[in-house]
């Protein structure tokens, strides 16, 4: 059930591939809340993911668009605001990846092509889609900017790799250009930090199932569903949150403010065995 919270709003999502993504629950909450929304991916996105059939869904246009080009950028803005009919009222920038993840390179042996390619697609996409959208004076008076983020941009984590860096300029980026943003058209910027969620890119992550089972334990609330994530984004795209800007949003079940629990206690009993290489060294990459 909705409660028209973005009733009459105009929003762009970027990043759903498929239905395990929180692009797309956050696709579907915003147009049950009442707005109006396009959708962009790369074009390679499109064709392997099933972003056609949200587009149909939702009767949401589909555009096609690098988010690392400006140019495409540009583009999208332009054409979602001709589609939508007027500016835009919120933007997700649910945008990550990283070819030293895929190609397990550990963080001590990177390699800094696939680094640079990193931080272009996770973090700096969103300075040039911010950036895109404040020339072409694209966004609302009091619009939303939202990008998630995770921990590991505060924590070093097992497995996360490159990733964590590039987390760490998105939240940057976000209070840098949320300053100069709000400032000037009273536009706000913000990242969520989200739970370890079983997306098709979090699946890649090193020992995602484990971090996922560990955050569960620590959480007292437990992990925060991509569902749930969804409804706080909403909240964020709605005028109730009119005044929240540059800031790092956890929503973790508590997990950011935990230091041990008893049920991540017990799990400290098992070995490192499936962690040792031939010779009985541990690899912490």
């Amino acid at each position: 059930m909705g409660y028209n919270l973005l009733n009459g709003k105009r929003g762009i999502i970027f990043g759903a591939l498929n239905e395990m993504s929180i692009a797309w629950k956050v696709a579907e909450k915003a147009v049950e809340e009442g707005a109006q929304i396009t959708l962009s991916n790369t074009p390679m996105a499109i064709r392997m993911g099933d972003v056609n059939q949200l587009g149909q869904k939702l009767g949401a246009e589909i555009i096609a668009a690098d988010a690392t080009s400006v140019e495409e950028l540009e583009m999208v803005f332009k054409k979602s605001m001709e589609v939508l009919g007027g500016k835009i009222d919120f933007v997700l920038h649910s945008i990550g990846m990283s070819p030293n993840v895929r190609k397990k390179r550990t963080y001590d042996d990177l390699d800094y092509d696939m680094l640079n390619k990193t931080l272009d697609i996770s973090a700096i996409s969103f300075h040039k889609m911010i950036q895109a959208a404040k020339k072409l004076e694209a966004i609302n008076e009091y619009g939303s900017i939202l990008a998630l983020s995770y921990v590991a941009a505060q924590r070093t984590f097992f497995g996360y790799n490159d990733m964590a860096d590039a987390k760490s300029l998105l939240e940057s980026i976000a209070r840098s250009f949320g300053y100069i943003y709000g400032r000037e058209s009273h536009v706000r910027v913000n990242t969520i930090s989200q739970s370890p969620t079983m997306t098709t890119a979090g699946s890649g992550v090193k020992g995602m199932d484990k971090l996922y089972d560990f955050a569960n334990r620590m959480s007292p609330l437990g992990n925060a569903s991509a569902d749930e994530c969804a409804d706080y984004c909403i909240v964020m795209f709605s005028d109730l949150t009119k005044k929240v800007t540059m800031q790092n949003l956890y929503h973790d079940g508590g997990f950011s403010s935990m230091g041990m629990s008893l049920r991540a206690m017990n799990a400290y009993e098992k070995g490192l065995e499936e962690y040792m290489d031939e010779n009985g060294k541990i690899i912490y990459g």
